[in-house]
């Protein structure tokens, strides 16, 4: 990575966690829970991708096409994940703790 890169990355990180400090403490904690349950959404949207992947792996009626599409279709998923995991990640930071969130995102 690049330094021009690396630090525009740093200055959006830095943007990002001032306006967060700015949020009350039961709107961050309102935020990160809506955030976790975000990534948890997009996890298993990407497993099920990834065993669609596998599956089309395995299968020798599947066309090259096809498998390359699904494995794009995977990658970018998982950088869309990793984004979010980072601005979930600065989130918790700035709150200081993961709050409590039912496995199923009801109340």
């Amino acid at each position: 990575m690049n330094k021009a890169v690396a630090s525009d990355a740093n200055d959006q990180g830095k943007e990002r966690e001032s306006r967060s400090s700015l949020l009350q403490q039961s709107e961050l904690e309102a935020l990160a829970v809506s955030a976790i349950l975000e990534h948890r959404r997009l996890i298993a949207a990407d497993e099920a991708v990834y065993e669609e992947w596998t599956r089309a792996t395995s299968d020798l009626s599947v066309s090259g096409a096809v498998l390359k599409s699904l494995q794009d279709e995977y990658v970018a998923r998982q950088r869309k994940s990793e984004a979010k995991q980072e601005e979930l990640s600065e989130i918790i930071d700035v709150l200081g703790y993961v709050p409590q969130v039912p496995l199923d995102g009801g109340e």
